[in-house]
């Protein structure tokens, strides 16, 4: 996608570089326990698009209104929560790299905590397409 295409919100919190998430997944990097509110920030951006409009979405939406966006909710439910969200420190905050789905379901699913695996920087290269 074209950079000017990307909102601004999410410019400045967003990663400077692509990823491939099949790269993360096979990264052997132990999962641990996080207080869910670490993360919960991403709930404010539109990270998730919606009726084929790109990153208008907020998660926090879908948490408060699930009738109104249901195909996200649906999404969202099913996705599955024994698998640890991927995260990286990312201009002084925990970012998603792959989980949000599974972050917005333990929320509604009333979870305190959530298995991450921490993915350090250094990794990047081994990350990238």
């Amino acid at each position: 996608m074209e950079d000017e295409l990307i909102p601004q919100i999410i410019k400045d919190v967003g990663f400077d570089f692509n990823w491939s998430e099949e790269k993360v997944w096979a990264l052997d990097i132990p999962p641990e326990e996080m207080d869910i509110f670490e993360l919960t920030w991403h709930f404010n951006i539109p990270f998730w698009d919606e009726n084929g409009q790109k990153y208008c979405l907020y998660p926090l939406d879908v948490i408060n209104h699930p009738n109104l966006h249901q195909e996200e909710y649906k999404r969202t439910m099913n996705s599955d929560i024994s698998y640890p969200i991927d995260i990286m420190e990312n201009k002084g905050k925990w970012l998603i790299l792959d989980g949000l789905h599974r972050l917005v379901k333990c929320k509604i699913l009333g979870k305190k905590k959530v298995i991450v695996r921490k993915i350090p920087r250094e990794r990047i290269p081994e990350i990238t397409p």
